[in-house]
């Protein structure tokens, strides 16, 4: 199928989590045009159940496809990914390139083989997870918890909200006070939200930890999934979408700036 060289990159998740995503994708597509949706009225994901994301996420992308006619989607959301990936490629005719949590990244750079999972309530109890830690950690100890809290700081950073510090700090206690925390060395952010705000658990560990997240990987695959397709010769300003626009949408605009989101559009 022929692609036009205007069709858009297509990113998708929750709230701004996904710009973890489109980062490093800019980086190796600097001339991608660039949809990027957010689905702020269903915000946020990660304590919502699993038949709500199931039956949301398809509706949401099958809608927004039909109107910006992307040549790819990514599901730039763990939760969303973990839920719903495979209803999606069944209802789309796209190439779809879903977010998972980066734990054989960590079990290959765990030398006390014990790593911690650290996402959403939704995703760390996921079955996919559990088939993951199994697959690519089957000698380490995983340590999971779900932070709710830590995808509302990683919104309030970016519309430039003062932080609570104690998030982070929290947030790294619910894996480093379980049995074999104090030997964790790795930590997986399996939330989309959670390298935004990496900074902030860094300093708020007690002692260093290596983070480890999914964007280059998804990144480098999207940009082999596209390397036979046409490109626009220059940069063009990208869209942000929102299922709901309001003043913390508003608060959002420099920060989406900073990754060329020069337009905000309404679903």
């Amino acid at each position: 199928m022929k692609v036009a060289s205007t069709a858009p990159l297509l990113f998708f998740d929750s709230g701004v989590g996904g710009l973890s995503i489109l980062g490093p994708a800019r980086e190796l597509l600097p001339t991608a045009p660039v949809i990027y949706a957010a689905d702020s009225a269903g915000f946020p994901y990660g304590t919502k159940s699993e038949a709500e994301i199931a039956a949301r996420v398809p509706a949401l992308l099958g809608r927004l496809v039909e109107r910006y006619r992307p040549r790819l989607a990514v599901i730039a959301c763990n939760t969303a990914s973990t839920i719903a990936l495979s209803a999606v490629r069944a209802a789309l005719d796209i190439q779809v390139v879903g977010t998972v949590p980066a734990i054989k990244p960590a079990a290959l750079l765990s030398r006390s083989r014990v790593f911690g999972v650290l996402g959403t309530d939704a995703t760390v109890r996921q079955p996919y997870v559990d088939r993951l830690a199994a697959e690519h950690g089957s000698d380490c100890l995983v340590l999971r918890h779900g932070s709710a809290a830590l995808v509302q700081l990683a919104e309030a950073k970016l519309r430039g909200e003062p932080l609570d510090p104690t998030i982070a700090r929290d947030a790294l206690s619910g894996l480093l006070d379980q049995p074999g925390g104090d030997r964790m060395d790795v930590v997986v952010l399996a939330c989309t939200h959670f390298p935004l705000v990496e900074a902030e658990l860094a300093v708020a560990a007690p002692r260093p930890l290596l983070f480890v997240h999914g964007g280059e990987g998804i990144a480098r695959r999207i940009a082999y999934l596209t390397q036979e397709q046409p490109w626009p010769a220059a940069p063009s300003p990208g869209t942000a979408v929102f299922t709901q626009v309001d003043g913390d949408v508003h608060a959002l605009q420099d920060a989406l700036r900073q990754y060329g989101l020069e337009r905000i559009d309404a679903l």
